[in-house]
């Protein structure tokens, strides 16, 4: 991996650091619900297009694994959001269930954590205050990724920890987290394992769009039916959706979401999602109209502005296109005719792949500094961010909860639209 070297961690003030802290308790109650109006949907005790359309493109055998009696109330054992810090706060602009960045994040813990010098001869302001007390400061310790991964697991005696090739940039991180674990109970496989043993847990670290490249998947998921194992993420893509944030502000749903969140979580994840749709080329009503947009067609999309074009348009899931910054189109930094293209593309997947829109809320810019090992020298940079902490589930049913592990930021040059993981990225832990 590649990225620009921070001289410190990235600070955030005591609010933000709540804020962060008491995220996790309410984003596992959003899956929760989630997994509960999947299955009433199923069942006909919600709208059937819940289901419809988080089943869309799946093949039938997965549909039947995530409506499988063993795995119908298991949910993500890692949750980890993508937020941008705007000028108006916080704005979820996704959740991952099978992130990337744990190994990562917890390298950076434990090395901003212990190698910085006791000596300040040489800091500048524009380093950050922690270094005097990194290790007491950072969220959730120089420790607290590797404690969180581990707890997912229980008392398994042994955990495989399968990385498909499609995930293979990930794979040195996670083996530095298994050795750093204890490579005698946390061993790193390849996508043809099946050499697990009754008792064991694996942790599945590949995409169910990617099931064909996986040889070992269908024995694991039979293990896991069986329970055989414990298998985490679960074998169920409506976890691996975007749309699950558009379901959110639909207000057809308004009345399960205040029942199943309570006013004061459903408040919060409003204020922190931008309004999101699901592209659903159906036609409207001659009286209808896309709320939000007061559009009566998405083809009437491709006829705003640019200024009116502050949106991103994405694939939902279940595709190779779903992850990264890959299948993303950021409307305002397009011409008429890309534009035009992307709508088109999102309108005609909706059958195999559904794309979201999804309102653009620009993160605002920081002072920033990263240090250029060829010229010696520290590089002052004005930068935009996006936050990932890492939330860990651990207990079972309603007795489990969340424990914050670390949070990774990210620090794009400031003319960068979209935020991701790049080499012109300053990467850091976060600490209060």
């Amino acid at each position: 991996q590649h990225w620009r070297i921070a001289p410190g961690p990235f600070r955030v003030g005591p609010e933000l650091a709540k804020q962060l802290d008491s995220l996790g308790r309410v984003l596992l109650q959003f899956y929760r619900a989630v997994n509960l109006l999947y299955r009433h949907s199923a069942e006909g005790k919600q709208p059937p297009w819940v289901a419809e359309w988080l089943d869309r493109g799946k093949p039938a055998e997965l549909i039947a694994l995530q409506r499988n009696p063993t795995l119908k109330n298991e949910l993500p054992r890692v949750i980890r959001p993508d937020l941008l810090l705007t000028d108006d706060g916080l704005a979820i602009t996704e959740l991952d269930s099978i992130p990337g960045g744990i190994g990562l994040t917890a390298w950076l813990g434990q090395t901003y954590s212990n190698v910085l010098p006791s000596s300040r001869r040489q800091a500048t302001n524009l380093e950050s205050d922690c270094q005097q007390d990194t290790g007491n400061t950072l969220i959730g310790g120089p420790d607290g990724m590797l404690n969180g991964f581990a707890g997912i697991f229980g008392d398994a005696p042994t955990v495989h920890i399968i990385v498909a090739e499609e995930s293979a940039m990930y794979r040195p991180e996670m083996e530095w987290l298994a050795g750093q674990l204890g490579s005698s109970k946390f061993k790193v496989q390849g996508p043809k394992f099946s050499g697990f043993a009754d008792g064991d847990a694996v942790y599945r670290f590949f995409e169910l769009f990617d099931l064909p490249n996986v040889p070992a998947a269908q024995a694991l998921f039979t293990a896991a039916v069986e329970k055989r194992i414990r298998l985490t993420p679960p074998p169920r893509p409506i976890f691996e959706e975007k749309l699950l944030l558009a379901l959110l502000w639909n207000r057809n749903l308004a009345g399960f979401w205040h029942q199943q969140l309570g006013d004061g979580f459903f408040r919060r994840l409003q204020q922190l999602i931008p309004y999101t749709w699901v592209v659903d080329p159906a036609p409207l009503p001659p009286h209808g109209a896309i709320p939000a947009l007061n559009l009566t067609d998405w083809h009437q999309l491709k006829s705003l502005s640019q200024r009116e074009r502050d949106l991103i348009l994405k694939v939902s899931g279940y595709s190779e296109e779903a992850w990264g910054a890959r299948g993303v189109y950021y409307g305002s930094d397009l011409s008429v005719p890309e534009w035009s293209a992307a709508v088109d593309r999102a309108l005609a997947a909706f059958d195999r792949s559904p794309y979201v829109l999804q309102r653009f809320h620009k993160p605002k810019t920081v002072d920033a500094a990263w240090f250029d090992f060829q010229r010696n020298e520290l590089v002052p940079m004005r930068g935009r961010v996006r936050l990932c902490p890492y939330y860990f589930v651990v207990g079972e049913g309603d007795a489990a909860r969340t424990s914050l592990g670390g949070v990774l930021a990210t620090i794009c040059p400031a003319d960068k639209k979209i935020i991701h993981g790049m080499k012109d990225a300053i990467l850091a832990p976060c600490c209060v």
